[in-house]
């Protein structure tokens, strides 16, 4: 029996269901469906005692607040107690009075969505399933393949053909089954779920199963945790399908609904311009439409999202806004990360960062404002994108001489 679950609500309709359809959609409409809680039943300060006396730091020190049952099977791998740092001198350069930093690129496999692989795999386990299946940009890939391999759970990902090396490499390491679909996510998408339908699979996949909003929510109830009253005005986040935002606000509107916290902040999604259908649809008011995946970013690199209804709403109902930002804002953004914090985040994970920058520039987030933002991935999964950011190393002979004119061109002040 679930922990705490009361029902399951479609997005779209509004229709409820005691019980998680088959299809993991809504039977009436084909809309997304959001987990739903018996908050009355939850006493927020006691939460809160509960977990100052917790020892456990992964996402299951907030059980409470989680679909899995108690006593579960769960994936061995610690997910979750990412740290947060105050960055003064990365506030000071975007013009900001107060900068947190949120690095889940240090998760086991090295992003944020080990959150929702984490819950995915023990929801899997906890149905029996033979096999756990997604489709990928890849991160969700790599970290769906490492939660499975903890527990022996065998992994088949289909991933777009533009999926990084590094994210092929984990996933190769942990004896997933990869597909490597040639086309777009869009393409891969559509490839998984007729495999899984016909295979019968546990569907990892984001755009589909409610249950992976749940494990990334975590995110939110750590800042919370970690920040108390300090708690900023703005979070910001980067945007693929639409999951991950509609995660970090859910993490903050449970918490406040409890009376965990007296208050929420505002959240700041960030689409790369290259793929920004749900920006579009949020500035408009229109319903989604498919558009490009041409960025850098390829974690965000999400054409046809299957998650912008609760995307859009997280956004409205926090009071805050969506921006687009471009490639180069991207990788200017990876080189200030690392060069105030010691943080590298790859293009998706910083892209969050990029558009505080920007938001800030623009007169949407106040220079009074505190903020913080989260790294969704670590920069290793994409190195060429690093490199580009950065630049390749200076290359000489064994030459004092030449040493100290290389210096003097690009470094000058080390020598004084």
């Amino acid at each position: 029996m679930m922990n705490r679950v009361k029902s399951f609500t479609c997005v779209s309709c509004q229709a409820q269901y005691s019980s998680l359809p088959s299809t993991y959609a809504c039977p009436a409409c084909g809309g997304i469906l959001d987990v739903v809680y018996d908050y009355g039943s939850i006493d927020g300060g006691r939460f809160v005692l509960a977990l100052a006396d917790n020892p456990d730091r992964s996402i299951w020190r907030y059980e409470e607040l989680l679909p899995v049952a108690p006593g579960a099977a769960r994936p061995k791998l610690r997910v979750g107690g990412t740290p947060i740092y105050r960055a003064p001198r990365l506030a000071e350069e975007i013009g900001l009075s107060g900068v947190f930093i949120k690095d889940d690129g240090v998760n086991p496999t090295a992003s944020l969505k080990d959150r929702a692989s984490a819950v995915a795999v023990a929801m899997a386990l906890e149905a029996g399933a033979a096999t756990i299946s997604c489709s990928s940009t890849g991160n969700a890939a790599s970290s769906c393949a490492g939660c499975a391999a903890s527990v022996g759970l065998p992994a088949v990902i289909f991933v777009p053909e533009r999926a990084p090396a590094g994210k092929l490499a984990q996933l190769r390491i942990f004896n997933a089954v990869v597909i490597r679909v040639r086309g777009s996510y869009r393409d891969a998408f559509r490839l998984s779920r007729e495999a899984i339908g016909r295979y019968g699979w546990y569907n990892r996949n984001a755009a589909i199963n409610p249950y992976m909003v749940e494990g990334k929510k975590t995110v939110s109830f750590e800042i919370c945790e970690e920040l108390g009253s300090a708690l900023p005005d703005w979070v910001a986040v980067s945007v693929g399908d639409g999951c991950t935002v509609a995660g970090v606000w859910k993490g903050f509107r449970e918490l406040h609904d409890i009376g965990a916290i007296s208050r929420t902040p505002r959240i700041l999604g960030v689409q790369a311009e290259g793929s920004n259908p749900i920006t579009v649809s949020f500035r408009t008011g229109r319903p989604m439409q498919p558009g490009r995946e041409d960025t850098i970013a390829d974690s965000i690199a999400v054409g046809e999202p299957r998650n912008p209804v609760k995307a859009v709403n997280a956004v409205r109902d926090s009071g805050g806004t969506m921006i687009d930002v471009s490639d180069e804002e991207i990788l200017s953004a990876m080189r200030l990360l690392g060069r105030t914090t010691g943080v590298f985040g790859e293009p998706a994970g910083v892209a969050g960062l990029a558009g505080l920058a920007r938001a800030v520039r623009e007169g949407i987030v106040d220079s009074s404002a505190g903020a913080c933002a989260i790294v969704t991935g670590n920069g290793l999964k994409d190195i060429q994108a690093g490199i580009r950011a950065a630049g390749e190393p200076i290359t000489i002979p064994p030459d004092i001489a030449l040493l100290e004119r290389e210096l003097a061109r690009v470094a000058p002040s080390v020598l004084s």
